[in-house]
This record gives C-alpha cells, structure tokens and sequence, in this order.
C-alpha cells in the first residue's frame, strides 16, 4: 500500500510502506510528520500512525480515495485549536522549562513546580509521537509559569507597599 507523507508543508509520495519505516528509522522523517494512505480519513503525525510496535495502528470506517486536502497538508490552527484533524504545529512545541527554573528560583517556588513538571513531559511526548499530550503539558507548563510569576510580583508589590507604608521596615 502507498504512502504519502508531508515535509515542509508539502506532500511527498507515494511511497511503500517499507520506505516509510526506514525513512522513519533514519530521521528522515520524523514521528512528528504527518502521513497518510488510503483507506484513512485524514493526515496523522507518522508517531501515531506507525506505533513504537512497527504494526499500522489505523483502522477506519471512511475509506477515503486521494489524500485529504488534494495537495495541500493540514496546517497547525485547522479546527480552532491546531491539535485536531491531524495537524501538528509548524514551529516547535515550546517546553517553558528555562522560564520554569527562573520563576520557581525568583518568584515563587511551590507554584513554580508544577511548572517544571509539566514543561519537562513536552519533550519525551513529542518523541513519542503524542503531539496532543505534548501540547496539553506546555499550556499546563505555560500556565503555572505565568501563576508562579504572577504570585511573586504580587507578593513584591505588597512587601514594598507596606515598607512605604512605614508598617514593616526594610
């Protein structure tokens, strides 16, 4: 059966299914590329598709004859959310990690954890081809960063107001 497979936002292919894997095994294409073949009904990043067994792990009901969108890949942003039909981000996924660290060090560490725990699942998701989850842990990283920024600008703020204010001295 053939392959096709996006590079760059551009469709390539057909190929078989033995290219595929040894293209996947070379680094040619990643897990995050996306492809399909008949019989799916929309592209999906190679990592999902092909599985850690080596075995196709698609199966459909809506058999579809010519690759979804004729020529044209998905691009991220398709669906509202950029994660659905398929599409993955056409930039890295940011991890938030450095900003992380900084914020948990000079802000407000118990907030600042949860931080580092989810921006340090960004990069082992995405080489597993769980682009989704991926995504989901940099907001979650996003987020806390921002709440442990946040928590220790308020608590700043405040400490040098009641200073000004003469009740707590320097």
């Amino acid at each position: 059966m053939d392959w096709y497979y996006a590079k760059n936002g551009e469709r390539q292919g057909p190929i078989s299914e033995a290219s595929l894997r040894s293209m996947l095994v070379t680094g040619e294409i990643a897990q995050t590329d996306l492809v399909w073949r008949e019989g799916m009904p929309d592209w999906l990043p190679a990592g999902e598709v092909m599985g850690h067994s080596g075995e196709d792990s698609v199966t459909s009901n809506r058999p579809a004859q010519q690759p979804p969108g004729g020529s044209q890949i998905p691009q991220a942003g398709i669906g509202g959310t950029g994660m659905s039909g398929g599409t993955i981000p056409d930039e890295q996924i940011p991890t938030y990690l450095v900003q992380s660290i900084l914020v948990t060090i000079f802000c407000c560490w118990p907030f600042g954890i949860p931080g580092i725990v989810y921006a340090s699942k960004v990069e082992g998701l995405v080489a597993r081809g769980d682009i989704r989850g991926a995504m989901e842990a940099s907001r979650k990283a996003k987020t806390w960063t921002w709440i442990s920024f946040g928590t220790g600008l308020a608590a700043i703020l405040l400490y040098l107001a009641l200073v000004v204010l003469g009740i707590v001295a320097l």
